[in-house]
């Protein structure tokens, strides 16, 4: 009897919530790529022989500008705030560039895009930081204001499409050797900035402090107003790297090319341990979080499910686990 007790007890602080409460608050990462691997294996199973070095090119194809936009909304989300802006901003900056790249040059195009896009930032930061205006109404209407401008111009050009520029295809749809894409090169980069950036530097932890207690950051001389129009600034830049590489993955430039990315965007952020409280989260698990999104995506697919279903799914999958998120952190 006491052996049997004996195991019972050696056994028992694996099996208690306390401890899986523990795992998902401080150690999130974990659950994350066992739920990753067990998408993989469910792919596998569901197609068996899809899961390859082909399937992998392509699942990470489709990741990187998800992960970006993802980055965006983690940033964001770390201050108590939200982007809803960034689908509009990427989807405007792919088709500036697309528009403007025979004429001017991609290179100056690119230029251009990124500038328009500082702008809706510098705008919205302005807003919500100097003028107290929610995140959510401030980048919601910087978003429809985005899409006018965008409509307006394609009116203006006469363009119903434009060709995407090669340098952007090459960059958004290639791969080396069908499994490394040259979207890595980009991405690799802002992650380890960005991972850095929140831990290693002020303006990282002003971030945190500001979401985890804004009254506290402005009495210790934290001036959140410069901190959140830096912020949006940042949020707005990435948006536009990011449409840069969903024009060149889809060989499509369009004023609503990257909206269907808003909401997926939101929940691979959510999904990697980012309050939307703000204060907690990080890149690391947002970028899990696009990877696990996108797997869903194509296991979905091969299931044969419409469209539909797999944003029914995102957006239960924000709820669901926003509240898990909420009722660990809020037991701990």
């Amino acid at each position: 009897m006491s052996g049997v007790a004996g195991a019972s007890k050696a056994r028992s602080p694996w099996l208690s919530a306390a401890v899986w409460r523990g795992l998902f608050r401080d150690r999130p990462m974990i659950p994350l790529l066992a739920l990753l691997a067990m998408l993989v294996v469910a792919s596998e199973l569901v197609r068996p022989g899809i899961v390859g070095p082909d399937w992998i090119g392509v699942i990470l194809r489709a990741a990187v500008p998800l992960a970006i936009l993802a980055g965006c909304q983690t940033l964001t989300m770390l201050t108590g705030g939200i982007d809803l802006s960034v689908g509009a901003v990427a989807s405007m900056s792919g088709f500036v560039v697309a528009s403007l790249a025979a004429g001017t040059g991609t290179p100056t195009a690119i230029v251009i895009a990124l500038v328009a896009a500082a702008l809706a930032g510098l705008v919205t930061g302005i807003g919500v930081g100097v003028f107290r205006v929610h995140p959510l109404i401030m980048t919601l209407g910087m978003g429809l204001v985005v899409l006018g401008l965008a409509n307006f111009w394609q009116l203006q050009t006469l363009m119903s499409s434009t060709g995407v520029p090669p340098e952007l295809r090459w960059l958004g749809s290639g791969a080396f050797a069908q499994v490394l894409p040259y979207s890595l090169l980009v991405i690799v980069p802002l992650a380890a900035v960005i991972l850095v950036g929140l831990r290693r530097t002020g303006y990282g932890r002003l971030l945190y402090a500001i979401g985890d207690n804004p009254i506290a950051a402005r009495l210790a001389g934290a001036r959140s107003w410069q901190i959140l129009v830096v912020l949006y600034v940042i949020s707005a830049l990435l948006a536009a790297v990011a449409g840069f590489l969903l024009s060149g993955y889809t060989n499509v430039a369009s004023v609503s090319l990257a909206d269907s990315a808003l909401l997926p965007s939101v929940a691979a952020a959510v999904i990697g341990g980012t309050s939307i409280l703000g204060g907690r989260g990080g890149y690391g698990g947002t970028m899990v979080g696009a990877l696990i999104l996108t797997v869903i995506t194509s296991l979905l697919s091969s299931l044969g499910y419409p469209d539909a279903v797999t944003q029914i799914l995102f957006g239960a999958i924000i709820v669901a686990v926003a509240a898990a998120y909420a009722r660990v952190t809020s037991q701990s």
